[in-house]
């Protein structure tokens, strides 16, 4: 049998004779792509999804989604934005196989998931959870995490499972110095990247993102977003998008959907829901989005930042000037001082020398 990195070679080789050099091929073979032209990749038919709470001592019974239809289609980007508690990671939960109590039709390359799921179906779709720290095991090092899955998985020969690790870590721009290291021993953006790794690790066609940037720096979201762009334009992976920054949805997704207490209320294409929205809640929410506006802001907008420039120039010199004035005022006071205290101190003296005579 090949060994990985010859699957890989190979692969790279056909993608070079197609024209597609700059894609990663998928080394399993064409067999094991889904069959898009026929069907949509995931297709969400009436969810309705039921919790039981206690109220005073009462049980009483909550829908937390209300006949949700939703779709991906293949080597789509997908958004669902809504506020919190609306059932955004309920839907997510339910899709990727973790909330079994349902109704519904979750259907996958044409294909009803159950709510029992083959080991093949747990592989089709993954999901990358908000907090890195707390979805990775701190006992295990990154070697040992992406192990335990490919092995289990049977993605790959356990031979070949090392060599994988590392290409997984070239995937999603790690060093490979890192796979001895425990989540401990990372940042947060490194652990939510070898999160990622761990999900691609079955080569899924879908990757649930739970808010995968909410718990980060802006200037690593930044760059988890990039790495999952470039997924999937790269592996042709599948995103449904989950995230309360409307910004980052806007700039990412091809179409949107707003859910609001349970209740999708909005779904089209991203530009289209955020420029033209039809739903009331829709446009509280884009209202919402911070906005930055000062006179300065707007000076700069309408051309005038060279008036204010020489403005602050000018301020700068004068205030330069009377830095100056200031500090030439306290040298001549030290001096005169000085000077009187010198002549003080000489009248003390003579005065002295004459009461002794």
């Amino acid at each position: 049998m090949a060994t990985w990195n010859e699957m890989i070679d190979t692969a790279e080789t056909k993608a070079e004779k197609s024209g597609e050099e700059g894609r990663i091929v998928n080394p399993f073979g064409a067999d094991s792509k889904p069959e898009v032209h026929r069907t949509r990749l995931l297709d969400v038919q009436d969810l309705n999804i039921e919790f039981t709470t206690k109220v005073h001592g009462r049980k009483t019974k909550f829908k937390a989604v209300k006949d949700a239809n939703l779709h991906v289609d293949f080597a789509e980007i997908v958004g669902l934005v809504g506020e919190s508690g609306s059932g955004k990671s309920t839907i997510s939960r339910a899709v990727v196989g973790l909330n079994d109590h349902y109704s519904g039709r979750i259907v996958f390359d044409g294909k009803e998931l159950g709510r029992k799921r083959s080991r093949e179906q747990w592989r089709e779709i993954q999901m990358v959870f908000q907090d890195p720290y707390a979805s990775l095991d701190p006992r295990l090092t990154v070697r040992k995490m992406l192990r335990e899955v490919i092995l289990y998985h049977n993605v790959v020969m356990v031979t070949q499972a090392d060599a994988y690790c590392e290409y997984l870590m070239n995937l999603v721009e790690l060093p490979v110095e890192l796979l001895e290291a425990l989540p401990a021993e990372m940042s947060g953006g490194q652990r939510q990247r070898v999160a990622i790794a761990r999900a691609l690790a079955v080569r899924p066609w879908l990757l649930i993102a739970d808010e995968p940037t909410a718990a980060l720096d802006v200037s690593v979201q930044a760059g988890i977003i990039n790495l999952l762009m470039d997924l999937n334009k790269r592996l042709d992976l599948s995103i449904l998008f989950i995230s309360h920054d409307l910004n980052i949805v806007r700039s990412i997704c091809e179409r949107t959907y707003v859910i609001y207490h349970g209740d999708l209320v909005e779904e089209g294409p991203t530009e289209q829901v955020f420029s033209h929205p039809a739903n009331d809640y829709t446009r509280r929410l884009i209202n919402a989005i911070p906005k930055l506006s000062s006179k300065y802001v707007e000076r700069l907008a309408a051309g005038e930042e060279d008036e204010a420039g020489q403005a602050g120039a000018a301020g700068a010199e004068k205030i330069e000037t009377g830095t100056e004035t200031g500090s030439a005022g306290e040298q001549t006071g030290v001096a005169e001082t000085a000077e009187t205290g010198e002549k003080t101190a000489a009248e003390s003296e003579n005065e002295k020398t004459e009461e002794q005579a």
